[in-house]
């Protein structure tokens, strides 16, 4: 990457996406643990999860105490959800003080809870009432938070990358934060990190763009012709680190740069409906084949395909990993720099 900030987090999720932490080196890996589905108890999730892989920490997508409690003692670091539709109400900060005692109190620190996440991509909504109420919910939970002695819990909020704008030549370094939310939004809620010392978490995806000949480059394989940034000449060989770096650009470009980076989600489905490059079809990751298949292991635990996860080679029974997906037939694209014709797409 061209320059990167003091530390960056990956969170990529059991039934979504994994997820790391990352001053220099990776020093934490984990992943998103979904509920939907007939899925095994929390807590022989969490005893797969601590015994069976080097995962060691999860965001789960609400306060399930049933989650909280199962990985009470494991050592396993836990990142919590509040629901988007309960952020208006935490914007008292009485909601939020009872919010902190019924949600957080009783878990911690038996429960390693490391972030709470205020919703999750409240921009992306348009919803006029949440979007007001975000900064002062999350103002009021940090607070509650220290008023209750806690100071190792920090809150943020996941932001979709739709909340990057580029100019036509779609370079990492043009990223900008886009007009509207730059100033207004966005700048109010990077100062309030710096204040706490909380991270900027955004939500990146590589597979929500388009162009399948791009498949090698959103997917982290070689060979792959790599993508030079016209202005500052870097070079980067997947889009991982160009949608990061257009993250780190946007936030530096605000006065921002010194601010930690969080990955709440990333990833790809295993499967998915069919290829197709057009701005009209920008919503395609709703159709349902590719729903079905987010996620790195089955209900039975075994591996949807091994991404070196599991502890020498153990895996939870079941069908073996499928082999790494085939870029054949375009079911992996993302946008090529400089693509005008699917930059539209790479809004997302």
């Amino acid at each position: 990457m061209a320059k990167a900030p003091p530390s960056i987090s990956l969170l990529l999720l059991l039934s979504s996406a994994v997820f790391l932490t990352i001053p220099a080196v990776i020093s934490a890996i984990g992943v998103n643990y979904g509920t939907l589905g007939n899925l095994p108890p929390p807590t022989q999730v969490a005893n797969f999860i601590k015994t069976q892989t080097s995962i060691d920490s999860v965001k789960i997508f609400d306060v399930n105490p049933d989650i909280l409690r199962a990985f009470a003692g494991t050592g396993i670091s836990v990142v919590v959800t509040v629901p988007n539709g309960d952020i208006p109400a935490l914007a008292n900060g009485r909601q939020a003080r009872r919010w902190v005692s019924a949600n957080i109190l009783p878990f911690h620190p038996q429960t390693k809870i490391k972030y709470i996440s205020v919703g999750n991509e409240i921009l992306l909504t348009g919803d006029n009432n949440m979007i007001n109420n975000l900064l002062p919910a999350m103002r009021n939970l940090n607070n509650a938070l220290v008023r209750a002695g806690v100071r190792d819990v920090k809150v943020t909020t996941a932001h979709s990358l739709n909340i990057i704008a580029y100019d036509l030549t779609g370079a990492p370094s043009s990223g900008r934060f886009r007009p509207g939310w730059d100033k207004g939004i966005l700048a109010p809620i990077l100062a309030y990190h710096r204040r706490t010392k909380s991270p900027f978490m955004v939500n990146p995806y590589p597979y929500f763009g388009l162009t399948p000949k791009m498949s090698n480059f959103a997917i982290f394989r070689t060979p792959y012709k790599a993508v030079r940034d016209p202005f500052t000449r870097h070079v980067y060989t997947n889009m991982f680190d160009a949608l990061m770096d257009s993250t780190y650009s946007a936030m530096k470009a605000l006065g921002y740069g010194d601010v930690n980076i969080v990955v709440g989600e990333t990833g790809w489905p295993s499967a998915c409906d069919a290829p197709w490059c057009s701005p009209a079809n920008a919503a395609w990751q709703t159709r349902p084949t590719a729903e079905r298949n987010w996620g790195l292991f089955r209900a039975d635990f075994s591996p949807v395909y091994d991404v070196g996860l599991l502890r020498n080679g153990q895996g939870g029974g079941g069908r073996p990993a499928l082999p790494a997906p085939s870029t054949a037939g375009g079911k992996w694209c993302c946008s090529e720099v400089g693509c005008n014709e699917c930059a539209a797409a790479r809004q997302h």
